[in-house]
């Protein structure tokens, strides 16, 4: 059954996997994890092939990391999948991407609900071709009723486009006579964001070498701890995320007090 986590098939490897599992659970592991999955097209590069044979690589993976942060017990994890910056990229590079999570979707779904895991959206549906669309809502509507681990795709997504949108809403409930200005919190605020029913990530990963945000997740990462590595996505493994957890568990997390000093 481990080999289905993308690792080696050493059964010393797989026993060594296995104990960190187990260790880590035993440990404070973050409930929510984001990540930026970046580098699909510099892999492909480097071995001379066409960005789209990255793309279909890095989707791969994402399969391999959710069961991997499933064996350890996360209950939620935020893919960076598609943002609303990527709209830019050549029309025949989109296109690929749009038909992606059919061809995912599909061929993971009977897995997904083995695992009890639910599928999310953050983003807006509007806008996707609809052979996307469908496949995004069919799986979510499929997995609805799993009571496991979340696995939220952040498609057609951009933070500051989803910051828009809440500002919008509040104004409408301001200028419906629902709410005081006064009465605007944090709190309000979160709740008119995408990600209301799954809370902020406890930490971030970003792959490739890259060190900004790039519009992701900008209100919610205030005080998420960040992890940042070279690999790039298609190469990323479950060690790599356990490496990534395990660097968390040994920070002090102060959210601006003096907790632990």
């Amino acid at each position: 059954m481990l080999d289905k986590l993308g690792w080696r098939k050493s059964d010393k490897q797989d026993q060594s996997l296995q104990k960190q599992i187990d260790t880590l659970r035993q440990q404070r592991v973050p409930n929510h994890i984001a990540i930026i999955m970046d580098g699909n097209g510099r892999w492909a590069k480097q071995r001379a092939l066409p960005r789209f044979v990255g793309h279909r690589e890095g989707m791969h993976n994402v399969r391999r990391i959710t069961r991997a942060a499933n064996a350890i017990g996360i209950k939620v994890i935020t893919l960076y999948a598609f943002s609303t910056e990527n709209w830019k990229r050549p029309s025949s590079e989109v296109e690929f991407l749009m038909h992606l999570p059919e061809e995912f979707l599909a061929d993971f779904l009977p897995e997904l609900m083995e695992l009890n895991i639910r599928v999310e959206m953050i983003g807006e549906m509007e806008g996707l071709p609809q052979y996307t669309s469908r496949a995004v809502r069919n799986a979510m509507e499929e997995t609805k009723n799993n009571t496991g681990m979340v696995l939220n795709f952040a498609f057609n997504y951009g933070s500051r486009r989803e910051i828009v949108l809440a500002v919008q809403r509040i104004a409408k409930l301001v200028q419906d006579g629902k709410l005081e200005t006064t009465a605007i919190t944090e709190e309000i605020i979160c709740e008119q964001l995408m990600t209301a029913k799954i809370g902020d990530p406890d930490l971030l990963i970003r792959t490739s070498g890259e060190f900004r945000l790039s519009n992701f997740l900008l209100w919610q990462l205030a005080y998420t701890e960040f992890w940042f590595t070279n690999i790039h996505w298609p190469e990323f493994r479950a060690e790599h995320l356990y490496e990534a957890v395990i660097d968390y568990q040994k920070r002090n997390r102060r959210f601006g007090g003096l907790k632990g000093e």
